[in-house]
Order: structure tokens, then C-alpha cells, then sequence
């Protein structure tokens, strides 16, 4: 057993209890953990947020699962081409680019064909 005094990692006060103790309450350790969490959940919280608005995008642009609009369309309405969960790549070589279930296929003169990818599992 060890004379030394620990201290609590998150307010630095006296640490009673078990040898093998970080904090001195439930508090703190929750209050250092979420600290040192903060910037890896902001990283995922704000790529889902913009993944969700892409994905918001796509489907108020394609109600009917296939169509045809123009990139400007896209960018006017705050789509971000960054952010996508998924590729396809046909036998043609052309590449579908997925947010969830909704896609776009790059076409000509600015142009995209968006699609809805429909489960054929069940």
C-alpha cells in the first residue's frame, strides 16, 4: 500500500477509497470522460448532421425514386458532394455516389440522375 495521496483527475481533490481509484465521485469521472470525448463526438455529430441534410436533399428532390436536376440545384439547397455513405460502380464504369439510400449518378453539362436504392430483400 502506497503512502502517497492521489488526487482526482478532474477537480484535484483528495482521492478515499481504493488503491486503484482515478476519481473521487461518479461526477468527475463522467465530467472528464465527456471532456475528452467532446471533440470526437462533435466530429461525428456534425458529419451525421450533414450527412442527414444531404440525405434530406435527395429526397425532397426525388419524391418519384428516379429524376433528372441540375448541380446548381443541388448546391442552391446546401447539398454537400463530400459527404456520402456508400458507392456503386456499374459494369459501364459509372459511379452511383449513396447517401443512405438515396443516390445521384453525374451526368453531362452539370446534370445528375438521382435514384433510390429499394430493398429487394424482403
Amino acid at each position: 500500500m502506497s503512502d502517497q495521496q492521489k488526487f482526482c483527475l478532474e477537480c484535484g481533490e483528495p482521492i478515499v477509497g481504493r488503491s486503484d481509484k482515478k476519481f473521487c465521485s461518479d461526477y468527475c469521472r463522467n465530467a472528464y470522460h465527456n471532456r475528452q470525448n467532446r471533440i470526437s463526438n462533435a466530429l461525428i455529430r456534425n458529419t451525421n448532421n450533414k450527412l442527414k441534410k444531404n440525405w434530406r436533399i435527395l429526397s425532397e428532390l426525388n419524391p418519384e425514386g428516379k429524376t433528372k436536376v441540375h448541380k446548381k440545384r443541388l448546391l442552391d439547397k446546401g447539398f454537400d458532394f463530400d459527404y456520402i455513405t456508400g458507392l456503386y460502380k456499374t459494369k459501364k464504369n459509372d459511379i452511383y455516389y449513396y447517401v443512405y439510400d438515396q443516390g445521384y449518378l453525374e451526368l453531362e453539362h452539370g446534370y445528375y440522375m438521382l435514384v433510390k436504392k429499394f430493398d429487394t430483400s424482403s
